[in-house]
């Protein structure tokens, strides 16, 4: 059985994006330091959750296409939207656990990415859902913005079981509950 995974980037002082959700600061690194990771991680991914406005990010940088394939995903939402053609994406509402077991049954041996944003992360981390914790820190601040985890209570310990320090700075740090 695969795990579920929140795998983000942060900036050093705890943000994932801008107050307006924007991602200028991140883009502005490329991605080609990071291309075979990803790669590798993606490899292993059976099924994605991610937020409306994670959603709406996604389609907004491409909109003539899906970077997930036919990957089964639900996107958390209480908006009417529309799912790209000939994707996995279905639009999911109401319990958190419910929603994380049919990730996981979509999933099958493979493991489940939090995509994002860190509200619905938090969903998962305040139910005690997430098996990992992978978070690339960018070399940057940004003084204010969306909160990489949220929670509503402080969450179980958890225990330091990788680094991957990139060219330019950046430094993925990976957490498995303990």
């Amino acid at each position: 059985m695969g795990k579920v995974i929140y795998y983000v980037a942060s900036s050093l002082d705890g943000y994932i994006a801008t107050e307006d959700n924007k991602l200028d600061w991140l883009l502005d690194f490329g991605f080609e330091a990071f291309q075979t990771h990803y790669d590798q991680f993606l490899a292993g991914v059976g099924a994605l959750v991610m937020g409306s406005v994670t959603y709406d990010f996604v389609r907004a940088e491409d909109p003539g296409s899906w970077a997930y394939g036919t990957l089964p995903c639900q996107v958390l939402t209480s908006r009417n939207l529309q799912a790209p053609p000939d994707t996995g994406v279905r639009f999911a509402a109401g319990n958190i656990r419910d929603i994380c077991a049919a990730a996981v049954a979509d999933a099958g041996n493979r493991n489940v990415w939090v995509v994002g944003g860190g509200h619905v992360a938090a969903q998962f981390a305040d139910a005690g859902l997430l098996d990992e914790v992978r978070v690339t820190y960018m070399p940057v601040a940004l003084g204010s913005g969306r909160p990489l985890l949220p929670v509503a209570a402080p969450t179980g310990r958890m225990r330091l079981t990788g680094t991957t320090s990139f060219n330019g700075g950046a430094a993925e740090l990976r957490f498995s509950a303990e």
